[in-house]
């Protein structure tokens, strides 16, 4: 039924982590309920808020990664393209990011 998609680790990986951490945030949001704020980002945010838009970056450089991997070989001169596990560091790092400083 889920042979259409490929189940590499990464993507188990980063799928089974937004689903920890939207049940984290619902729960974190039902103990302490978020107070607006202005950080970075051009607007005043919540932590669902700086959540969800952290995940929608995280995604696009994830599958600006996977685009960009074969260009990636003769940019940098690489033997082979570059591990995912790049692009989900970096997705990560995008996203804490956001969390703290947005």
């Amino acid at each position: 039924m889920l042979d259409w998609m490929v189940w590499s680790p990464p993507v188990v990986i980063f799928f089974t982590l937004v689903g920890l951490m939207l049940a984290g945030m619902t729960v974190w949001e039902l103990r302490s309920p978020t107070v607006p704020r202005k950080g970075f980002l051009p607007l005043i945010t919540t932590r669902g808020d700086r959540l969800f838009i952290g995940l929608l970056g995280a995604a696009y450089i994830n599958l600006m990664f996977v685009g960009l991997s074969e260009q990636m070989v003769a940019w940098f001169g690489l033997d082979q393209e570059p591990t995912i596990w790049w692009g989900t560091a970096l997705s990560a790092v995008w996203l804490v990011l956001v969390m703290r400083k947005g």
